[in-house]
């Protein structure tokens, strides 16, 4: 049973989107096939990350406030956190961002594949020097769709 992983299943702009939440902090957020059912939240914090959600695409200068508990290493936390500080409609290149944390582009990117709360945590913010660069762990399809509509969408204003 797929809504028992996820606190919510709810139709986006850019498709189903699940959200995983434990207690009162949201822990994952997943593009989902188009064919899952929808699954209104089940808990507070399944609302209040579905209301912010809301918010962010009728107006991509929103902030998210709830409290996000992303699991990964200490590396990937400190990556997690500097993506944060990006500003809506920003982008940085991974060369960049790797030479601000004193790193690799490729650390940088294999820190943004693993962003367990895309959106939430913005990696879609950080693109290659010659063009988009990747997106949850694709260099192509539907992912990199999701990447240009969001880029897009903060750029132009909602």
């Amino acid at each position: 049973m797929v809504h028992s992983v996820y606190g919510a299943i709810v139709a986006t702009p850019l498709g189903k989107l699940g959200l995983s939440t434990s207690g009162n902090i949201l822990i994952g957020l997943d593009f989902l096939p188009p064919n899952i059912p929808e699954y209104f939240p089940s808990d507070s914090t399944a609302r209040v990350a579905l209301a912010q959600l809301q918010a962010y695409f009728a107006d991509p200068r929103v902030m998210f406030t709830l409290s996000l508990l992303p699991q990964g290493t200490a590396f990937q936390k400190r990556v997690w956190h500097t993506l944060r500080l990006i500003p809506p409609g920003s982008t940085v290149t991974y060369g960049k961002l790797a030479k601000k944390l004193k790193t690799s582009p490729r650390a940088i990117g294999a820190a943004c594949r693993s962003n367990p709360l895309p959106i939430f945590i913005p990696c879609h913010r950080v693109i290659s020097s010659q063009g988009l660069g990747g997106y949850s762990g694709a260099t192509e399809g539907p992912y990199l769709d999701i990447k240009a509509w969001l880029l897009r969408h903060e750029t132009e204003g909602g």
